[in-house]
Formats: C-alpha cells, sequence, structure tokens
C-alpha cells in the first residue's frame, strides 16, 4: 500500500484514502475527514492512483479494439429451394449407358435389361433411403417410359411423375419414395 490509495477496512465499514505509511501501522482518512491507525493486515487496497495509469498506458490497444469488434456471421453459401430438393440420384437408362455393344442383341433384350437396371437402382434407393431418384430414358417412341410406369405403379410406397422441365426436358421420370409405407 502506498500513500494515495483508497483502502478499505475488512472488518470495520470504514473508506479512506492512505495519508501515512510506517512500517506496517497505516493512517487513513476518510471521506469526512477523520484519521485512523490501522495495521497493514486489516485493509485492503480498493482502488490505486498508480493502477488507473497502469491500466491506461499499460494497455494493448490491439487487443481492446478487437474486444469491441463485432464478428461477422459466416455466410453459408444459399441453396436455390428448387436446388435444395433437387433429386441427387439419377439413373440413365439409354442403352448405350448401360452395355459396351448392342450388337446380337433384339430390341426385346435391350428393353429388359433397361427395365432391370431400373428395378435393381429402385430397390436400392428404398433400401438405401433415398427419398427421390431420377430415370432418365429419352423422348424416342416413348415405350420404356410407358413399361417404366408400369414398373413404378406396382409399388405403393412411390409416386412418379414427369422430371424437371428446365434440367432434362421431357426424357425423364421422377421418383419420389415414401419410407413409413408398407412396400
Amino acid at each position: 500500500m502506498k500513500k494515495g490509495d483508497i483502502v478499505e477496512t475488512i472488518d470495520d465499514a470504514i473508506t479512506g484514502t492512505v495519508t501515512q505509511v510506517s512500517g506496517t501501522t497505516i493512517t487513513i482518512e476518510d471521506t469526512n475527514g477523520f484519521e485512523f491507525h490501522f495495521e497493514k493486515n486489516e485493509l485492503m487496497v480498493v482502488s490505486s492512483n498508480k493502477k488507473l495509469d497502469n491500466a491506461i498506458y499499460d494497455a494493448d490497444i490491439e487487443s481492446v479494439k478487437r474486444e469491441k469488434e463485432i464478428p461477422k456471421r459466416k455466410i453459408s453459401p444459399s441453396v436455390k429451394p428448387k436446388e435444395r430438393h433437387a433429386p441427387k440420384f439419377e439413373v440413365d437408362l439409354h442403352i448405350h449407358q448401360l452395355t459396351d455393344s448392342t450388337k446380337g442383341m433384339t430390341n426385346f433384350d435391350m428393353m429388359n435389361l433397361q427395365l432391370d437396371t431400373a428395378r435393381r437402382q429402385l430397390e436400392f434407393a428404398i433400401r438405401k433411403r433415398i427419398p427421390k431418384i431420377v430415370f432418365i430414358h429419352g423422348v424416342g417412341e416413348g415405350v420404356l417410359r410407358q413399361e417404366l410406369e408400369t414398373l413404378l405403379g406396382r409399388y405403393n410406397n412411390i409416386q412418379f411423375y414427369d422430371a424437371d422441365y428446365k434440367t432434362y426436358g421431357i426424357g425423364a421420370t421422377e421418383v419420389r419414395i415414401f419410407q413409413n409405407t408398407e412396400p
């Protein structure tokens, strides 16, 4: 404790300024002008003029600025509503995507390969709880599309409709799979 420090007694409700320090005896003057003598262990420092100077001049200005800065919000990439609900699982049923060569295959064989692929992928999506799947069948004469709709009509836990025109044109069917119904 030094001369000029503001102190408070531990046992009494007396606050004052240190006027004299001699050994372990400290003289304080309270707000009414009365002087009191206390032992050093009976007082505690409330504030010090030196501490105030240290707080002003020894402060790290950059750390104070960082404390006062408002944290910037993290910008998450925005997803448009149509993209958010866009199907992620696509199955291209064009024959050239399913086999290297159609040599020796009849139209019936090609159609069965395409429908078997569609059935396997649909069963896979149901097992893996994939909510949406798009079958790309192309425009053509519409035979594959009709057969695909017949296949999809056998399942009672799915709903199918034309896929997004902007993305797929008129040659695709989107299937929505409901997980909580009986297959």
